[in-house]
């Protein structure tokens, strides 16, 4: 028995498996360092911890990309007895989190500076929280996907209070962490309901159940046996599913803390917290919609359907109205998840390929317009508001003509990433409508095409107090660092570039999502 143990132990962490999660294991160590740095240097060489933990990410770069250039033929790749699924979509979502986390530090140093913050854990929380999102890649066990959920949320839970003496943090972090706590116990259930059913917390096992269960009971042609009573636990069990994600990604009508939130966290932290959050999230929505659930499309996609039709006019027609700049991008989160959940609902490579490429330029715009936000603060204005904008074309143009490729890149002007991205979304569910033959697949992407022509009123909104305001700018200068100017330029060059010529991230997305979809 105790041989067998070891070797049961010795198979577990062999040195195959660990190769599969290096870049989590250099994120968690260097996290860990970062704490210890923090006990080490002095409040003023604070900001060294920042830089070395750019470095960590960009090690676990390194290895990432390592990682798939040894091993992109043999994928998929499993590991840890099947909780650990290294294929074409873990790769994707894995790189996406890298650049959410490293654009998340870099606008936040100049942050906490300001706020006289500087502090290693924030760091070193940042890089848990991406630890958390990147085994949501590649978790391939409800028991791995929801502790990998819970690690990234409660590291959002203590961010989103990090600056702990303003009143609106510590609201924000109270009222986050109980409708997150509620949203968790719910999913929970459905996993377990999931896990019921299929007897398996494996999600191949339990999509493989799933299917075979549907078809034994579509054969019996819906007479009472032995297995009908297991359909209505798994439609329970989708709609507790669906209703847990519903809130970590704000779709409607779980929306509610999110403007709270994201108006009462640091601004970097809601810039991390709008991009890095969402797209996790939606991993793990993947995983389990597609993979695990994917015999029962036919009862989930109607569903998510109307809730993303729901969410993005609740978004557009709630950011018009906001005059909080931070608010409005909330609202403009909201409505953001609706146009992804399309990507799901269409549940094609053109559908799949829009979720990657806009996640990736959302992160980049969201980040990028956070940032312009951080710019104008200084001790004592805030300058969160639309208006604070007033007069920047002429204070600092180039500070303004990024906001204004953020704004229209957010809604989708050509040219810009934010096009290329609603345009595949948008081409997903065409083509499942002539895939199907449903016609409430056309009036969806129309619905779609409406709200994101409305979009525009409010996102101009900012270019036009930055070119058109009647006030004049203070003399002021900005508050800018290195890191915040290295990040704003890599948002928008990053937009740009996606924008006029995308077939590059266009055909990397394609051939490693069809991997996936064999």
């Amino acid at each position: 028995m105790t041989l067998l143990l070891q070797a049961n132990t010795s198979a577990l962490f062999s040195v195959s498996d660990l190769r599969l999660i290096a870049p989590e294991l250099i994120l968690t160590v260097c996290a860990c360092l970062a704490l210890v740095m923090e006990v080490i240097l002095p409040y003023k060489k604070s900001k060294w911890t920042a830089y070395f933990a750019l470095a960590g990410i960009g090690l676990a770069a390194i290895s990432l990309g390592l990682l798939w250039s040894s091993s992109h033929e043999a994928l998929p790749l499993d590991g840890f007895y099947g909780m650990v699924r290294i294929d074409g979509f873990a790769l994707l979502f894995k790189a996406i989190f890298l650049v959410a986390a490293a654009l998340a530090i870099a606008i936040s140093t100049r942050f906490l500076d300001i706020e006289r913050e500087q502090h290693g854990e924030y760091y070193a929380l940042v890089l848990f929280a991406t630890v958390g999102m990147m085994f949501l890649g590649c978790g391939y066990d409800l028991i791995l996907l929801y502790i990998s959920l819970e690690l990234m949320a409660l590291t959002f839970y203590v961010l989103v209070a990090f600056t702990k003496r303003e009143k609106r943090s510590n609201e924000a972090a109270m009222k986050y962490f109980l409708l997150g706590a509620f949203s968790s116990g719910i999913l929970l259930y459905g996993m377990s309901l999931l896990y019921g059913v299929a007897g398996s917390t494996n999600i191949g096992e339990i999509g493989q159940q799933v299917g075979e269960i549907l078809g034994l009971i579509k054969s019996a042609g819906g007479t009472a046996n032995e297995l009908g009573g297991l359909r209505p636990m798994l439609l329970l069990g989708m709609i507790a599913l669906a209703a847990g994600l519903f809130f970590k990604i704000s779709a409607v009508p779980f929306h509610m803390w999110a403007p709270d939130a994201y108006e009462g966290a640091p601004t970097s932290v809601t810039a991390f917290l709008s991009t890095g959050s969402k797209a996790a999230s939606f991993a793990l929505y993947a995983r389990i919609f597609i993979t695990a659930l994917g015999g029962m499309r036919a009862d989930w996609a109607p569903l998510l359907a109307l809730v993303a039709a729901i969410t993005i006019f609740v978004g557009n027609w709630g950011a018009v109205t906001q005059e909080n700049s931070k608010r409005l991008l909330a609202y403009s989160s909201i409505s953001n998840a609706g146009y992804l959940l399309l990507g799901l609902v269409a549940g094609n490579l053109y559908g799949y390929v829009g979720i990657v490429i806009y996640l990736l330029v959302y992160i980049l715009m969201n980040m990028g317009a956070f940032g312009i936000v951080i710019s104008l603060r200084r001790r004592g204005i805030i300058g969160d508001n639309v208006d604070d904008m007033t007069g920047l074309a002429h204070k600092a143009p180039g500070m303004a003509a990024m906001m204004a490729v953020f704004m229209l890149s957010l809604g989708g002007l050509p040219i810009t990433g934010g096009f290329i991205g609603k345009y595949y979304l948008l081409l997903g569910l065409f083509d499942r409508g002539k895939t199907d033959g449903k016609n409430w697949y056309y009036w969806l992407a129309g619905w779609a095409i409406i709200n994101i022509v409305i979009s525009f009123y409010y996102y101009l909104r900012f270019v036009k107090v930055m070119y058109l305001g009647d006030r004049v700018a203070d003399d002021q200068p900005l508050s800018l660092s290195p890191a915040l100017r290295t990040a704003l330029a890599v948002s928008v060059i990053g937009i740009v570039i996606i924008g006029v010529f995308p077939q590059p991230i266009i055909i990397v997305a394609q051939d490693l999502i069809k991997q996936w979809m064999r």
